[in-house]
C-alpha cells in the first residue's frame, strides 16, 4: 500500500451553510492523527508531540515500537460535501491519561468514527462505550496494519457491537480509503436521522459524494 502523498487541494468556499462536526476515536497509536492528514483539504492542525522515554512509564507502547510521536490534544481538518455543507474532523488522543478530553470533544458532535486495529482490539472499547454513553452514533472502521486476518463476525463479537452499527475495513494512510469510512458514517447517519424522522438533519446530508 502507498503511504499517503501530498496532492493539490481543492480551493475551499467563501462560507458554508452547515457545519458537520464529526470526531474518530480510538486507542493509541491506531492511526486517527494519519486519517484526518489523508483526506483533510485543508493543511491539518496537529498537536503532535515527541514520544519520550519519561511517556513509556505511562504509556504503552510495546505494540507500537515504531511510533515517535503522538497527539495530546486533538487533530483538526476540513472536507466539503457539497457548497453548502462541510465535515470538521476531530481526531481524539488516544492516550488514557488524554481521555477526559473526550467528553467536550464529543459536545456538538453529530457522529464519530471508531478507528480499530484488530491486533489491539480491547483498546477500542473505552471509545465504544464513551460514544454510547452520549448517544453520539458511530461506524467501526479496521485500520489495515498486516496483523492476522478476522472476520467481520468475530470483530462484531469481540467489539459486542449492534447489528445496526456498519463495519469495514480501512487504510488510514490512502485518501481513497479514508473517503470511503466518512461516505459511510455519512450514509449511516443519513439512515439513522430518516429512521427517527429528523427530517432537517437529514437535509443537511444529501449527496455525500459530490465534493469528495
Amino acid at each position: 500500500m502507498d503511504s499517503v502523498t501530498s496532492d493539490a487541494r481543492a480551493p475551499l468556499s467563501a462560507s458554508a451553510d452547515n457545519g458537520l462536526k464529526i470526531v474518530i476515536v480510538g486507542g493509541f497509536g491506531v492511526g486517527k492523527t494519519t486519517l484526518v492528514r489523508s483526506v483533510s483539504e485543508i493543511r491539518p492542525l496537529n498537536t503532535e508531540e515527541t514520544m519520550t522515554q519519561a511517556g513509556e512509564a505511562v504509556d504503552d507502547t510495546s505494540e507500537v515500537r515504531g511510533k515517535s510521536a503522538t497527539t495530546v490534544a486533538f487533530d483538526f481538518g476540513r472536507i466539503t460535501l457539497d457548497t453548502h455543507n462541510i465535515l470538521y474532523l476531530f481526531g481524539a488522543p488516544g492516550q488514557e491519561r488524554f481521555w477526559f478530553l473526550w467528553d467536550r470533544l464529543f459536545s456538538g458532535t453529530l457522529g464519530a468514527i471508531v478507528l480499530v486495529d484488530t491486533r489491539r482490539i480491547d483498546e477500542s472499547w473505552y471509545a465504544i462505550d464513551r460514544l454510547e454513553h452520549h448517544g453520539t452514533p458511530f461506524i467501526v472502521a479496521c485500520n489495515d496494519f498486516g496483523g492476522p486476518p478476522h472476520t467481520p463476525a468475530q470483530i462484531r463479537e469481540a467489539l459486542d457491537l449492534d447489528p445496526h452499527v456498519p463495519l469495514l475495513d480501512c487504510d488510514a494512510r490512502s485518501r481513497e480509503s479514508s473517503k470511503r469510512v466518512l461516505i459511510t458514517l455519512v450514509e449511516h447517519l443519513q439512515s439513522r436521522y430518516a429512521l427517527h424522522g429528523a427530517a432537517a438533519a437529514e437535509g443537511a446530508l444529501q449527496s455525500p459524494e459530490l465534493a469528495l
